[in-house]
């Protein structure tokens, strides 16, 4: 594409568009926005031919890369037989064939898929079945979940309300249910709570072994399958949202296996069609789907549900990176490279002065930035020195997050972590110097 006709694109999406958790002030007068017009295995280009590392699997979703020949073929079949046909009163192979590869690969316990088409929503399915499974036991006092501190579980209002990171949820609290919040990885805290408020409790909501949008925040070892003993012990369901640590991103398929744990509801999306197209599903027991059984004039049927709920298109992506899970030993491969990117990650970001820490676990990382006044808004400063550079990465205010597609070479890997190195160094030398 010519740089005029880029030019009158950028012009035209500071004009028209409204970005997500996007200060739109700032976008306006910021760098000129980047085009993203092509991609190949784990590269962006944009219109001007610049090649970027995809540093954050374009949010966290992309996981055998751009443009996977086996994923790309299944979905022109797809495209072959029909685009789209609703869940409604109907179904088609590719729905039932996934939930049967899905249901194979989940924890232990868990019978049942209901499709929809986000990690928000799929949180919203959990919280919605697990107040109406109580509504349906006569418990009619348990109206109300636990969720953690900093918690985030997506953007619509009842994964708002189990959510707990004041920047993204204070403004919204008028609109909100009851949620009380735990200490995350204090599970002494969470059985004071369960005890004080247990009998008003119809869930727990976690994100298991990490709490990605608080800034890839971790917890202890033991700490998921004790929330799992206090759970059962109280008569509470267990909500584990898996939208963002699932489909590998923690080193197993997902995070929950890890503490042998299996919840009553399961979230997945994400990297559910290895970054292709919006399809999410809540997993459940046989024991939380019975209860939703009756007559039709009981009126316990769930009535909930989505245009693309189980879209066939997204579906056929979805079998096909499965697929390619077990074709190319996704899993196995990973790991060689999770301890290459840990010592990348001592050997050249650590010892940084501007990092006051580095967390990781698996190919999840967040690089904590410390000592820097929120206005100079060093994380976004970073991000445009990598983006200099030739790498995608995105901040958590100032917590830098690397989550690379899980196919990334080794290579690029080592590149990724010395971009951001780079740029970390860049960016806070100015503002380290005059500190000192």
């Amino acid at each position: 594409m010519s740089s005029r006709a880029t030019a009158e694109l950028a012009a035209a999406d500071r004009r028209l568009l409204w970005h997500p958790f996007t200060q739109q002030r700032g976008w306006e007068s910021d760098e000129p926005p980047v085009l993203i017009e092509r991609a190949q295995g784990t590269t962006l280009y944009d219109t001007d031919g610049n090649a970027y590392i995809d540093g954050v699997s374009s949010l966290w979703c992309n996981v055998h890369g751009h443009r996977h020949p086996v994923i790309d073929a299944a979905v022109r079949a797809q495209l072959d037989r029909v685009a789209h046909s609703t869940m409604l009163g109907l179904s088609h192979p590719p729905a039932v064939q996934l939930a049967q590869r899905l249901l194979a690969l989940a924890p232990e316990g868990l019978e049942r898929v209901f499709y929809s088409d986000n990690g928000s929503t799929a949180v919203e399915v959990a919280l919605k079945m697990a107040f109406q499974l109580c509504q349906h036991r006569g418990e009619r006092a348990r109206t109300g979940f636990i969720g953690l501190r900093n918690g985030y579980h997506g953007d619509t209002i009842g994964s708002v309300s189990v959510g707990a990171i004041d920047l993204f949820h204070t403004l919204y609290r008028p609109l909100l249910f009851e949620r009380w919040a735990a200490e995350p990885g204090d599970a002494e805290d969470l059985e004071a709570l369960l005890d004080e408020h247990g009998e008003r409790v119809c869930a727990v909501v976690v994100e298991p072994l990490v709490q990605g949008a608080a800034g890839m925040l971790l917890q202890p070892a033991g700490y998921l399958r004790r929330v799992r003993e206090l759970c059962d012990r109280h008569g509470v369901l267990l909500v584990c949202d898996e939208v963002a640590t699932g489909f590998g991103r923690t080193g197993t398929m997902f995070a929950c296996e890890q503490e042998g744990v299996s919840p009553d509801l399961l979230c997945v999306a994400k990297g559910l069609t290895g970054g292709y197209l919006p399809l999410a599903a809540t997993l459940t027991t046989a024991e939380v789907y019975d209860g939703f059984l009756a007559e039709f004039h009981e009126l316990r049927t769930f009535f909930h549900g989505h245009t693309y709920s189980g879209n066939p298109l997204a579906c056929a992506a979805a079998l096909a990176t499965l697929e390619v899970f077990e074709s190319e030993r996704t899993l196995e491969r990973l790991q060689p490279k999770i301890a290459l990117l840990e010592q990348a990650l001592g050997d050249l970001v650590a010892p940084l002065p501007a990092v006051a820490e580095v967390r990781q676990r698996g190919f999840m990382v967040g690089i904590e930035l410390a000592g820097f006044a929120a206005e100079a808004r060093i994380g976004h400063q970073v991000a445009l020195a990598a983006r200099r550079r030739g790498a995608i990465v995105r901040p958590l205010g100032d917590v830098i997050v690397l989550m690379a597609p899980l196919a990334i070479a080794e290579a690029e890997l080592s590149r990724l972590v010395e971009i951001t190195a780079a740029a970390i160094a860049e960016a806070t030398a100015e503002p380290l110097a005059a500190a000192a």
